[in-house]
């Protein structure tokens, strides 16, 4: 997995992990930011809750998950956000793709699906 400025600044793999999602996704909850950057669901939550006691981030109830996003009052999240930004900017296009393989949000209505085309090979026992 890579390893950015941002674990440097903050002392951990899992403050760079929230922040790159928050970044990629603009909210994330704890379970998928810690399978996307394979850091344990513990040390991702305790950093969502640090960023959120020092009102980077808020927090929503949906159902049962507990989703975070950027604070849109805090003069803190928003340069925070920016420095994030500086860092994401940088990272190399195969290494986006690879942390953020999952898709998040639903296909507008209307898109159309492309899927690359798969050879089918008949069996021979089919008829």
């Amino acid at each position: 997995m890579i390893s950015t400025a941002l674990q440097d600044l903050f002392g951990g793999k899992a403050a760079e992990a929230v922040l790159l999602s928050m970044f990629h996704q603009g909210e994330a909850y704890g379970r998928a930011v810690a399978r996307d950057f394979a850091v344990s669901l513990d040390a991702v939550q305790r950093q969502l809750d640090r960023f959120e006691r020092a009102g980077a981030l808020v927090c929503k109830q949906q159902g049962r998950t507990l989703v975070y996003s950027w604070n849109p009052k805090s003069r803190i999240a928003a340069r925070l956000r920016d420095l994030t930004g500086v860092v994401y900017d940088g990272l190399e296009p195969e290494a986006k793709e690879q942390i953020f393989a999952e898709r998040r949000q639903p296909r507008a209505k209307d898109k159309p699906v492309i899927r690359s085309e798969v050879e089918v090979v008949s069996s021979p026992h089919a008829r």
